[in-house]
């Protein structure tokens, strides 16, 4: 009974010590990241309501900077590719001045298995590099950052915006999740316990609920690919408590 006691009690004294932490969440990402089709993504992007939903859910205060952008891929965040990178850089070292943890969402993989996007089409083990070269980068910057790789949504397989998508391209989606696995191994073999991956439900949870995306006008008719303002909140609330379970 003592021990059960001591135990209860430090768990609510470190439960309340957590709770006054501060966070400092920098989003990386695609269109889906960005908000895109939202009526008003600055309030209702998955970044915003994924960082309400931790404010609601831990009594914390969650800083947030969105460096989702339309179109992009793995390879435009590479180091030493695009701008991309050092913007991620400048938002996280801004953030990075407030008291309170460091951690890095990456949404990347919806434009990477299209024809059309820049880099695209890459191949898993692609992928699984790309990601790997970023999130290192990111390590290097950040050394005591957390990193969270969430797994990419379902889109239809008909889906051809501009960008080609379609069922050639979801086949090559459906191969990333795996490659994410894999470097979580990678990570927990390499000594670097800072780095988790996602969740695994929104891609599921997206593909039997239409009613989640923004319907458009494609080449190939009536597509989904963007979640709207309900769907945003049902990802935002997934990465979130991706985030959540690691802290």
């Amino acid at each position: 009974m003592k021990k059960t006691l001591i135990s209860l009690l430090f768990l609510l004294i470190t439960g309340t010590i957590i709770a006054a932490d501060d966070l400092n969440i920098v989003f990386i990402g695609n269109s889906i990241t960005y908000g895109a089709t939202l009526q008003d993504p600055a309030i209702e992007a998955p970044p915003v309501r994924a960082c309400k939903y931790i404010e609601q859910q831990t009594g914390r205060k969650v800083n947030f900077r969105n460096c989702g952008v339309s179109g992009m891929t793995t390879v435009d965040f590479l180091p030493v590719c695009t701008h991309q990178f050092p913007n991620v850089i400048k938002n996280a070292d801004e953030i990075s001045k407030l008291k309170g943890k460091l951690i890095f969402s990456i949404s990347l993989g919806t434009n990477d298995s299209s024809d059309d996007c820049f880099g695209s089409p890459v191949v898993p083990e692609q992928y699984y590099t790309n990601l790997q070269v970023i999130i290192d980068e990111l390590l290097h910057h950040y050394p005591k950052a957390l990193v969270v790789v969430q797994y990419p949504i379902w889109y239809s397989p008909n889906t051809y915006n501009g960008a080609r998508y379609m069922q050639k391209g979801l086949n090559r989606l459906q191969a990333y999740p795996e490659m994410i696995d894999h470097l979580m191994e990678h990570y927990a073999q390499g000594g670097k316990p800072q780095v988790f991956a996602g969740s695994k439900q929104g891609y599921e949870l997206f593909k039997e609920n239409y009613k989640l995306f923004t319907a458009e006008n494609g080449y190939a008719g009536i597509f989904y690919l963007h979640p709207n303002k309900d769907g945003a909140t049902e990802l935002g609330k997934i990465w979130s408590e991706s985030i959540l379970k690691i802290l």
